[in-house]
């Protein structure tokens, strides 16, 4: 790595999962002008986000992140904007009523638009084409014309990405997030099952418990009551895009990507010696890092060394995507010598990658089931080992889709194509990802029940 950084200090160095765009200099004239543009978030607001983060490194709180497997032009509505607003408010009240846990909430929202693919072509009936590597690059649809990567493209995610923060800042701070409306924030399309019977229990306690303090005179219109901290993060891929919105911090004098709050690297690109780890290591943002089964734990170290080298609190999260068949026999491993090395990172889980199959017609989907295998073994595994797990990562939508199987609504094969929108990755849908929120209260819950009597064993001898 070089040792002085710059915000493209990047292009010299090899890089992975770029597109190739025909016309350089069109390329450079959306470069120059998204550098005018004004910043999509604050460093004060990145900062603040770190902060937190290293609440739930220190075992103090829990990491939701989750939202769309890729955002799109096409669905870009307020109405959906709202509907994954609404779902992540609904798990994280879940999560923080049933577990008395601070909750910190990361979307995977405006920025999410570029997406790493296996292959650079795809073929359909004879015909190749460049892959679709989502709408900030080129179009879904298989023709040559849509499949060019077109670098105004860039300038629709930055306004589409502006707009979003604009009305989840409205919703996190305008009052639609007060807690007195926890029986609204209930979607009409959720069904029926033993998640939405325990979410109507727990909303009919909290307007217990508001009323209570109503009753004693307590300021229930507080801040903390009535609005909530809502933070933005996404797949930093297309570095053209992230390089030509950092931007230098007036307090500081630090780099942040104005981007998004947080952002990670995939596992396809986190290789040390090349362009999106070079990027990563000059920005203040929170960073998120993939670690799948094959990860070289050498390197791993290393890369972590050379983002954190203070060993900040709240600046690493190690995204752990294995699978539910081998996290048992992966993330051991990859714990161990992170705790031999004396290294602090939040330790999050992905149980959505490692378990995409394809249906019998055909259908990319995840087994529900398998999903919520991966969590409980997470949770296992880092109870056993001493370590905190602090967050899940995961693709949702507010949507009432059919694009995983299994859940409440016992989605089979045969219904996934009755709603399967997603533009790449299947994603959960309202109901399956509040079941989710319960299954992880239960394990924070028993991670907080194992500390108290670790606690009162120490204090008794």
């Amino acid at each position: 790595m070089s040792k002085v950084w710059s915000p493209d200090s990047w292009r010299s160095m090899p890089i992975r999962q770029v597109p190739t765009y025909p016309d350089d200099a069109k390329l450079n004239s959306v470069e120059g002008e998204l550098r005018n543009l004004p910043p999509l978030v604050f460093a004060g607001e990145a900062r603040r986000l770190k902060k937190q983060l290293g609440d739930v490194a220190k075992g103090k709180a829990f990491l939701l992140q989750g939202g769309d497997c890729a955002e799109s032009f096409a669905e870009f509505h307020a109405d959906k904007i709202r509907d994954t607003f609404r779902v992540l408010l609904q798990m994280s009240v879940a999560l923080t009523f049933a577990a008395s846990c601070p909750v910190v909430k990361v979307g995977r929202i405006a920025g999410q638009y570029a997406k790493p693919r296996s292959s650079d072509m795809e073929t359909k009936d004879g015909i190749s084409l460049p892959s679709y590597r989502g709408d900030i690059i080129n179009g879904i649809d298989f023709n040559e014309k849509s499949r060019i990567p077109d670098p105004k493209r860039m300038l629709k995610a930055y306004a589409q990405s502006s707009s979003t923060l604009n009305l989840l800042r409205a919703f996190a701070q305008g009052g639609y997030a007060n807690l007195k409306k926890v029986h609204q924030w209930n979607l009409d399309f959720i069904g029926t099952g033993a998640a939405v019977e325990r979410y109507q229990d727990m909303a009919d306690r909290i307007d217990e418990a508001v009323s209570f303090m109503e009753a004693c005179g307590i300021d229930v219109n507080s801040a903390a009551l009535n609005g909530t901290d809502f933070y933005t993060s996404h797949e930093a891929l297309l570095l053209s895009y992230e390089e030509a919105l950092t931007r230098v911090d007036s307090t500081t004098g630090d780099w942040y990507d104005t981007s998004g709050h947080m952002l990670w690297i995939g596992d396809r690109t986190r290789i040390l010696g090349e362009g999106h780890v070079e990027f990563f290591r000059g920005i203040g943002n929170p960073l998120g890092l993939k670690v799948g089964p094959t990860t070289d734990l050498d390197e791993l170290i290393k890369i972590i060394d050379l983002l954190n080298p203070e060993d900040e609190a709240g600046r690493i999260t190690l995204i752990c995507r294995m699978g539910a068949n081998i996290i048992e026999d992966k993330l051991p491993r990859v714990i161990k010598r992170l705790k031999e090395e004396g290294r602090t990172v939040v330790w999050s889980s992905d149980p959505m990658h490692g378990n995409t199959i394809t249906a019998s017609n055909g259908f990319k989907t995840r087994p529900f089931n398998d999903v919520l295998t991966e969590i409980r073994r997470f949770f296992r595994i880092n109870r056993s080992m001493g370590t905190y797990a602090g967050g899940v990562h995961f693709e949702m939508t507010g949507q009432d889709v059919t694009e995983c199987t299994g859940g409440a609504e016992a989605i089979t094969d045969e219904k996934l194509g009755d709603r399967y929108r997603t533009h790449c990755d299947p994603r959960l849908n309202a109901s399956q990802s509040l079941e989710l929120a319960f299954l992880i209260a239960e394990g924070l819950k028993e991670e907080r029940d194992e500390r108290a009597k670790e606690l009162k064993a120490a204090t008794s001898s």
